[in-house]
């Protein structure tokens, strides 16, 4: 498995029209690529224009090639690259260890 971890910085006093383009964004399209696994967004408490969102692939390709080469990731950034202040900041990470 791995995890892509997305540090999004959007633009200031846009976090609920943000709010519910990402999960509509993520619903409509990461949701249904292949290799997807699972995701969660976070929010800034301190920061409230910087969101997380953690997404849970398969392989590393389901990501950057299934995904980011397919139609769907042009949907996606339709749906939340207009919120963005800057763009985001993509890592990828395999798990090391986990408690239970």
């Amino acid at each position: 498995m791995i995890l892509e971890l997305a540090d999004i910085r959007i633009q200031p006093g846009k976090q609920a029209e943000f709010d519910e383009a990402i999960q509509r964004g993520v619903a409509q399209t990461i949701a249904k690529a292949k290799g997807y696994l699972g995701h969660k967004v976070q929010k800034g408490v301190e920061a409230p224009e910087r969101y997380l969102l953690m997404v849970q692939w398969a392989t590393l390709e389901n990501h950057t090639v299934d995904f980011r080469e397919s139609p769907a990731f042009t949907e996606w950034r339709g749906i939340v690259g207009p919120y963005f202040a800057s763009p985001p900041q993509v890592e990828h990470f395999a798990l090391l260890s986990e408690s239970a």
